[in-house]
């Protein structure tokens, strides 16, 4: 079990799938610094990937100071990874992308994507926030 979520895609480059799924989650917080990155064996047996294509995801994320090998204690999150609001929004470029050009294939104005994302945006906020039940003492 990987500590951060991924769907391999057919068709696309599963080495550039694990990186960017990697660094989502170190820069969303999912995967704290410090905490224990799967090794290179877990990760190709959990994604049924090459072991080489495995390294080479590793080695990625460490020469981006993403991870950091410690001796006798293995892979780990970078101490110290702390994501800038740039860093944040780049992860959202291609999500993004998608649905700006959906959009434009259904022949939405750019205020019509922007009032359906902020609608969204208030619906989920609103579901995430905690429900507090008000009660009300009787005097008698």
């Amino acid at each position: 079990m990987l500590p951060f979520p991924i769907f391999l895609v057919p068709g696309e480059s599963p080495y550039r799938q694990v990186v960017y799924a990697a660094t989502k989650a170190v820069v969303s917080g999912v995967l704290p610094s410090g905490s224990p990155f799967p090794s290179v064996r877990e990760l190709s047996q959990a994604l049924k990937i090459n072991p080489n294509t495995a390294h080479k995801v590793v080695a990625e994320l460490v020469r981006n100071g993403v991870l950091e090998v410690l001796p006798g204690v293995g892979t780990v999150v970078a101490i110290g990874t702390e994501s800038s609001a740039a860093e944040k929004r780049a992860l959202l470029s291609k999500p993004v992308e998608q649905l700006v050009v959906e959009a434009m294939r259904l022949g939405l104005a750019e205020q019509d994507v922007v009032q359906a994302v902020a609608s969204r945006w208030r619906e989920l906020r609103s579901e995430t926030q905690p429900k507090v039940a008000i009660c009300a003492a009787t005097s008698e």
